[in-house]
């Protein structure tokens, strides 16, 4: 199937297609004499799993790397646990992360409801 239709089949742009065979994602597709890209339906199963694992907080080369893993062969859940484990501790930084700005703006939101904003308190002379 051409580039668009693989795209379309898999909800993405054309671009995104591109961008992921330049990235690995996608194995480098056949090309006809006239230079289209030919890919084949397991094109459209792999973008749709690596916009999953994206969607779960994997990142690009994560996603390749979770990728080559698979198409070695052998990888199972037990082996492959640890990516999962490693987005959950990321994702649990930045909710702290999150959280403690969340506080600094609720403290300022405060300080601004009492007559001492933090904002637009500049000395003139």
């Amino acid at each position: 199937m051409k580039i668009g239709q693989v795209a379309s089949e898999a909800g993405v742009s054309v671009d995104t297609v591109r961008f992921y065979e330049r990235r690995g994602v996608l194995p480098a597709a056949e090309r006809r004499p006239s230079g289209y890209r030919i890919f084949d339906a397991a094109a459209v199963e792999r973008i749709r799993f690596a916009k999953g694992l994206q969607e779960l907080g994997f990142t690009l080369d994560e996603v390749v790397d979770a990728l080559a893993a698979h198409d070695a062969g052998g990888a199972t859940c037990d082996s492959e646990r640890w990516r999962l484990e490693a987005v959950l501790e990321r994702i649990d930084a930045k909710m702290a992360e999150l959280a403690k700005a969340r506080r600094a703006a609720v403290e300022s939101l405060q300080d601004c409801r009492t007559g001492h904003c933090r904002f637009g308190q500049t000395t003139r002379g």
